[in-house]
């Protein structure tokens, strides 16, 4: 367990390897889980604001869902989430032309068409963020669909830190990465 300012952070970001497989997993982590993708307060607002660009991108059965459940829902835990079909998959999620799920906001995101990559919970999968009062904790969640993505994280030498730079630097900044790095084991640097 390492602390960096007010964040917890589990020995696993550090020391097990990730690089995300989507040729084998096929976007599993769009479908996995008991409830949406959990979403800030804040994204609220932001799936308002850019829903009418989204609604492009996503499936005929994602926007009729959307129509019956809302752009978030709150599950049974009381967490903010976004709405699944009933098959379990998101309503953001589209397919590639491989069969891939991928999330249409980030496609939007993609395109240049939106500011917003999409929920800060799906860029930094499998790490999940938990607040407290005084503290965040940061662990990273690897499930079954990840092994895959374990094993090219290992093949290729590439820690889950590493892997997740870019969401971690948005949701922590980048002295707090840097932070991270220098608790890093050096074999991993």
């Amino acid at each position: 367990m390492h602390q960096i300012k007010e964040t917890l952070i589990s020995d696993d970001l550090l020391q097990e390897y990730f690089v995300c497989d989507l040729n084998s997993c096929k976007g599993a982590c769009c479908v996995e889980g008991d409830s949406g993708a959990p979403l800030l307060a804040e994204e609220k607002q932001v799936l308002e604001d850019i829903f009418p660009v989204v609604e492009g991108y996503l499936t005929d059965e994602g926007k009729t869902e959307i129509q019956k459940q809302g752009k978030y829902v709150v599950d049974k835990d009381g967490d903010l989430v976004t709405p699944l079909l009933s098959n379990g998959t998101c309503v953001y999620a589209i397919k590639d032309s491989n069969g891939t799920l991928k999330c249409g906001i980030e496609q939007a995101y993609n395109d240049g068409k939106i500011e917003f990559k999409k929920p800060i919970s799906c860029h930094l999968f499998p790490v999940r963020i938990k607040e407290y009062k005084t503290f965040t904790a940061v662990n990273v969640q690897l499930l079954d669909i990840c092994s895959c993505a374990c094993s090219l994280g290992k093949q290729l030498k590439v820690p889950v830190y590493k892997f997740l730079k870019e969401p971690l630097i948005r949701k922590f900044g980048a002295d707090w990465f840097e932070a991270l790095e220098n608790a890093a084991p050096k074999s991993t640097l």
